[in-house]
């Protein structure tokens, strides 16, 4: 399914191309080339109106899962805590490496799209720290679902998360419902993004139409852009791992390159999963630990996806003229930081949470499907980002536990490591 996506959103990218050269050159005026490109991205709405149905129930769900799984013993508290403050600061690197780069690479700037609803930008009156704050706390369970409030979304999930894992055996009917409403919304989800070759199709023909084939040099900038910024973010995460690991970064690398390369070639964190807990077994990573760290990781700990969160909302607010100051940059950070938390799981996760984050702050969600056009080849970076960024934080929390004294039979280090665990 994965593969046949990714060829038809090339092939949507192709036709859509080509129509939309061919529509600007047989436009007579500019109006009627507006026009025109108007019922191209009628395609790309209806898209976008889909991924906004699903973005309620598809964070509640997944969120509320993960925090249930958590468990309440003092040893997976320690561990969770642990990880969660390494999740938390990674996120937040990933975030800001994310918004430095688009602004020094402004690869948006010029591309002077216009926005097809009403309003021309940002509320500022509405993003003062004290009705933020306000805003994040719902009155109402069902009015933060039906408004697809995401901040209230994540909170009163994070509530019912919490109270589940109390509960304990009582509440295991309702964290199975749950598990199943996951499973609906991931269904449901494939069944929207068999939508997003149309999608592609009519948001590159739109652009094309009324801007003419120049713009195609914005998603090579993009593409070209956002790489170099995965890159320095890289480099940051393995010095952070040789921090605690020291020398056995370079064996770390060498163990989970194969997972890390399946993760870029399929775009998918899943494909790579049991392979990487094979390799981290191996590098001698006691499996208590990365079969708890690891999945925490996939919903928690997206450093790849985080950079492409900042680098995506802030193109696509250059690509529509909007000048945010650097105040509203920053509460934008912190919103992705919140509502990226639980839907790793979900394809194209990241366009979910980038449209909802341009829908909080009233900035032109339509513009997702502008880059859904070239989607794919960053989600291929981003991937193998977040499956590298979490076999560091796992190897990272064994060695903190390991200082804790681990187990006789689940080493660490190559000293005392069995053959089964050697870094050969």
């Amino acid at each position: 399914m994965s593969r046949r996506l990714t060829t038809t959103i090339v092939a949507g990218m192709i036709t859509g191309v080509c129509a939309g050269f061919a529509a600007n050159r047989m436009a007579g005026s500019a109006e009627a080339a507006k026009e025109v490109a108007g019922y191209f991205h009628l395609l790309a709405d209806v898209f976008l109106h889909l991924i906004k149905m699903i973005i309620a129930p598809l964070v509640f769900s997944t969120l509320v899962a993960g925090i249930a799984h958590m468990g309440d013993s003092k040893a997976l508290g320690r561990i969770g805590g642990r990880a969660m403050a390494w999740f938390v600061i990674a996120s937040l690197i990933s975030l800001t490496l994310g918004l430095v780069f688009v602004n020094l690479f402004a690869p948006g700037e010029g591309l002077n799209l216009v926005r097809s609803g009403a309003g021309g930008g940002i509320d500022a009156q509405a993003l003062n720290l004290r009705d933020f704050v306000l805003h994040v706390f719902p009155t109402s369970m069902v009015g933060a679902m039906a408004d697809n409030s995401v901040l209230q979304i994540v909170v009163f999930s994070i509530f019912i998360g919490v109270g589940l894992t109390a509960l304990g055996e009582a509440g295991k009917p309702v964290v199975v419902l749950v598990e199943t409403m996951v499973e609906l919304m991931l269904k449901v989800t494939g069944y929207v993004m068999r939508m997003a070759p149309l999608a592609v199709f009519g948001a590159l023909a739109a652009a094309v139409t009324t801007e003419g084939l120049g713009v195609l040099r914005t998603f090579g900038a993009l593409v070209g852009e956002f790489y170099l910024a995965l890159i320095a973010l890289w480099i940051l995460l393995l010095a952070a791992g040789a921090l605690f690991l020291g020398r056995r970064i370079f064996a770390l690398i060498r163990h989970v390159r194969e997972p890390v390369l399946l993760a870029f070639s399929t775009a998918s964190s899943e494909a790579a999963y049991p392979r990487m807990l094979e390799q981290l077994d191996r590098f001698g990573v006691p499996r208590r630990i990365s079969s708890f760290v690891l999945p925490l990781g996939y919903s928690f700990n997206l450093d790849g996806s985080m950079m492409y969160a900042t680098f995506a909302t802030m193109f696509i607010a250059q690509a529509y003229g909007i000048d945010l100051p650097l105040g509203t940059q920053i509460t934008i950070l912190l919103v992705l930081m919140v509502t990226s938390k639980g839907i790793a799981a979900v394809p194209r996760a990241s366009l979910v949470v980038v449209a909802a984050t341009l829908a909080q702050f009233d900035l032109p969600v339509e513009g997702v499907a502008f880059v859904l056009a070239v989607d794919h080849f960053m989600d291929m970076g981003r991937t193998a980002t977040n499956v590298l960024g979490n076999a560091i934080a796992t190897s990272v929390i064994a060695r903190w536990e390991e200082k804790r004294g681990v187990p006789r039979g689940l080493p660490w280090s190559a000293r005392d490591a069995t053959p089964a665990f050697s870094d050969s």
